[in-house]
C-alpha cells in the first residue's frame, strides 16, 4: 500500500494537522489515488466505498480516532462552529473552527487554497477554503473571527497556505483583471501580464495578503502548485484542459489532541 502524502506547515509544528495529497488512497480511474470528494452521493452509492476508505486513511495520518468534520463548500465566505452533524446535514459554509479535542476539521480542494489556522494558547483550530470567490468575500477574516468568538487571538493566530493553483498556472482574462482591481486598486500586486488580454493571477499572495492584513503575523506559504503536479494533487483547472469526466479533491485537516 502506498504511504500518504502527509505535507506538514512548520508553524503548526505538534499540532495534529497535514495537506494530503492525491498519493495512497484506493480510487481508480482518472480520480486515481486519495481522492476525498463525496460528491452528494447517495449513502448506498458503491462510488461512495473508495472515498470513505481514503478519509479513514486520511483520519489515521492525521489524528486517529478523531471525527472528521466537513461542511457543503460553496465558494462562499460564512465560517461555522464544527457539530456532530453527519454527512448529509452538513451546512453551507466554506471554513469551520473548533475548541474541542478529538475533532478533526476537514476541507476540500482541486486548485482553490486550503488555509489551516491555529491559536496553540487558546486551543482554537479552523480551516478555511479559499478560492478566489470566497477569498474576495472574506473567508479568511469570518474564520478569524469565528476562532476569537471561541476565544482565540489574532495575534496570537498563526496560519498555513497549502497546495493551490500558482500564479504561473493560474491565467485570468481582462474581466477578472478588472473586477479585482475594482475591489481594491492594491490586488495589482497578485497579477503578471501573460497572453494578450489575459493575467497571472497569484491566488497564494492575495490569501497571504488578506491574512496579514487581518492581523496575522506569522503565514507559511507552502508554495505547491496542484496544477503543475498531477502525480502529487487533483486539479480542477488541469481535468478541465484535459477534457476528464471527472477531477478529485484533496482534504486539509487539523483538530486537537485529546489532553493525555
Amino acid at each position: 500500500m502506498a504511504e500518504l502524502d502527509v505535507i506538514r506547515a512548520p508553524l503548526l509544528a505538534g499540532l495534529p494537522h497535514g495537506f494530503l495529497g492525491r498519493r495512497g488512497g484506493v480510487s481508480r480511474g482518472e480520480v486515481a489515488g486519495l481522492d476525498m470528494g463525496t460528491r452528494a452521493m447517495d449513502p448506498d452509492d458503491p462510488r461512495l466505498i473508495p472515498v470513505l476508505e481514503n478519509r479513514r486513511r486520511g483520519v489515521a495520518a492525521v489524528l486517529p480516532g478523531a471525527r472528521l468534520v466537513t461542511v457543503y463548500q460553496v465558494h462562499g465566505r460564512d465560517c461555522v462552529v464544527a457539530g456532530n452533524w453527519n454527512e448529509a446535514a452538513r451546512p453551507k459554509a466554506d471554513a469551520l473552527v473548533t475548541d474541542r479535542p478529538g475533532v478533526l476539521l476537514g476541507i476540500l480542494t482541486a486548485d482553490c487554497a486550503p488555509v489551516l489556522f491555529a491559536d496553540t494558547e487558546a486551543g482554537v483550530v479552523g480551516a478555511a477554503h479559499a478560492g478566489w470567490k470566497g477569498a474576495l468575500a472574506g473567508v479568511t477574516d469570518a474564520t478569524i473571527a469565528a476562532m476569537e468568538a471561541l476565544g482565540a487571538s489574532r495575534s496570537r493566530i498563526v496560519a498555513a497556505i497549502g497546495p493551490c493553483i500558482a500564479q504561473p498556472s493560474y491565467e485570468v482574462d481582462a474581466a477578472f483583471h478588472a473586477g479585482l482591481l475594482a475591489a481594491d486598486p492594491a490586488n495589482a500586486a497578485h497579477f503578471a501580464p501573460g497572453r494578450t488580454g489575459h493575467w497571472q493571477f497569484d491566488l497564494e499572495g492575495y490569501v497571504a495578503g488578506r491574512l496579514a492584513r487581518a492581523g496575522v503575523g506569522r503565514i507559511d506559504r507552502l508554495g505547491l502548485d496542484t496544477y503543475a503536479d498531477p502525480a502529487r494533487f487533483y486539479s480542477f483547472r488541469r481535468a478541465t484542459h484535459r477534457s476528464e469526466a471527472d477531477y478529485g479533491r484533496q482534504i486539509a485537516l487539523i483538530g486537537l489532541d485529546n489532553p493525555a
